[in-house]
């Protein structure tokens, strides 16, 4: 028995799943205070289903607190950055580009504003480019400890390749500074130092927060009666145990959208496919590939921060159910009434023309009272709903890689917005249930791990360096929660060194495999730290 639950900037859904079959779905608005909406949402579904709480197995959540902490300012933790490279490193600077306002919350600190830089790092290849510079290391660590700053970020010149000086950093801090905790760059990020950094950075001051939040639903659940295993959703579409999201809270960003996607294949039952999932204010368009979300594959913004680390490939569109529609009809969004859509609307009595209420007059879905909207001009509703076909269809064109017509998979609670027969589009599928498919595919999560590595042929074989990579994102699942011997690998990817005389490449690794409960539900959120 497994409960899944999806906390949107909207709405809060869950839903209880049993041996591939749903037993019931609740949606309900997001509340102010996260933690007890969830707990009213998890409570009528469970009683819906007839479903006592000790019966559940497993707890499955997607969250955006903490892509909300970065991009509202709000709730983030004051940092230290140690950067591991300087001689090689220093003309850019930690943060560069970053929000003036969001750097200044993070690195603000004036004696450590800017980073601290320490000679060290190595090559591409593994080679160093000089010792590391132990004195200056110690020195930077000497200044964290008087600022009275307990989070630091640390990250060396091709850590992934090499993280030895990252991993000597934090023996040093951890030595020093008792519960300092520290965020290493080639846990969290790929190759690029810029967006490594940044990966780091960001999650570094969300520590303390994960800290709370992750406790806060652990005693709501507790208060329910759950005793079973808590899991995290994650970018991939995968899981992480509650401990381990302790450690490591980036890697929740996007698992908004990535949960509807998975939901989405579970419920139309098919292979790979587009996804549009409308909610209150957008609309996210993505792509299926084997049952999980198309990763990027370039560097995604956060907050206005670029980062590189897992996240799926998709594209976020101003346009849903709350969606503001201008006199005339010939604009719809980006402006949306959100959470407030049954109180402004004119459906529903309000006094703002909202996307709903396009869809309501056109008969698309039955909500609200239609007689409010029966006064509507048959110009302004067909403007509009050209506006928003013309939008979608645009968008689902853009995220595709080749011009050949692909399944079209709808959920989300707008999905009605989103008409059939759109160009490009070889037959449109809309689930039952798909209101839910966020919380449907929060669910279904497996456990996930993912590694990556550089390998020159003349200093390690490829198949070698192959294997290591496969075995560390083995190794990274089970860290997250996998029970051993469950664990594949799904995903193997190579790009070629373009700046390399010799042979070699970056190898990337994913695998995924079954939570091992019993393992999770007795170990304490200081497992993951």
């Amino acid at each position: 028995m497994r409960v899944g639950v999806d906390v949107g900037g909207t709405h809060t859904d869950a839903v209880v799943i049993d041996n591939d079959q749903l037993l019931a779905a609740h949606k309900t608005l997001t509340t102010g205070d996260i933690a007890s909406g969830v707990l009213g949402a998890v409570n009528e579904v469970l009683k819906q289903a007839g479903v006592a709480p000790g019966a559940v197995r497993m707890m499955n959540l997607g969250t955006t607190q903490f892509t909300n902490a970065v991009v509202e300012r709000r709730r983030l933790s004051p940092i230290a950055a140690i950067r591991i490279g300087a001689q090689s490193s220093s003309a850019l600077p930690v943060a560069a580009k970053w929000p003036d306002d969001l750097r200044e919350v993070v690195l603000g600190q004036p004696d450590l504003a800017g980073g601290l830089f320490v000679d060290g790092g190595t090559e591409y290849d593994g080679k160093p480019i000089v010792a590391l510079d132990g004195d200056a290391l110690d020195e930077a660590v000497e200044r964290i400890a008087r600022s009275g700053v307990s989070t630091v970020a640390v990250t060396s010149v091709f850590a992934t390749t090499d993280a030895s000086a990252e991993r000597e950093a934090a023996a040093r801090l951890n030595a020093r500074i008792p519960g300092v905790r520290v965020a290493l760059s080639h846990q969290l990020g790929h190759l690029g130092l810029y967006q490594r950094e940044n990966a780091t950075l960001l999650n570094a001051s969300l520590l303390p927060l994960a800290d709370e939040v992750v406790s806060a639903f652990e005693q709501a659940f507790a208060a329910l009666s759950m005793r079973c295993p808590f899991f995290i959703s994650q970018n991939d579409g995968t899981l992480m145990a509650a401990a381990f999201a302790r450690a490591y809270p980036v890697f929740t960003f996007s698992s908004g959208p990535t949960n509807s996607m998975r939901g989405a294949l579970w419920l139309a039952r098919h292979g790979d496919a587009m996804v549009v999932d409308v909610g209150g204010t957008t609309c996210d368009i993505g792509m299926l590939v084997d049952g999980f979300p198309r990763p990027s594959g370039s560097a995604v913004r956060v907050g206005g921060v670029l980062t590189n680390f897992r996240m799926p490939d998709v594209l976020a569109v101003a346009l849903g159910g709350g969606s503001r529609v201008s006199a005339e009809g010939h604009q719809v969004g980006p402006g949306s009434v959100g959470r407030e859509l049954r109180s402004r609307a004119l459906v529903f009595g309000g006094s703002e023309l909202t996307a709903t209420d396009i869809g309501a007059a056109q008969g698309w879905i039955e909500i609200g009272d239609r007689a409010c909207v029966a006064h509507l001009p048959k110009a302004l509703l067909e403007a509009a709903s050209r506006v928003m076909r013309e939008r979608l269809e645009l968008h689902v064109d853009q995220m595709k890689t080749n011009p050949a017509p692909l399944p079209l998979v709808v959920v989300g609670g707008g999905a009605f917005l989103v008409p059939d027969g759109l160009a490009g589009v070889s037959q449109t599928l809309r689930p039952r249930d798909g209101a839910v498919a966020n919380a449907i595919g929060a669910a279904l999560g497996q456990i996930g791990g993912e590694a990556q590595s550089v390998y020159v042929a003349s200093r390690r074989p490829r198949e070698q360096a192959l294997a290591a990579v496969k075995d560390e994102a083995i190794g990274r699942a089970i860290q997250a929660g996998a029970r051993q011997g469950t664990v594949d690998v799904v995903e193997v990817g190579e790009v070629p060194l373009s700046y390399s005389d010799e042979p070699g490449g970056t190898l990337h690794a994913r695998a995924v495999g079954d939570a091992d409960l019993d393992r999770v539900a007795g170990a304490s959120g200081e497992d993951a730290r």
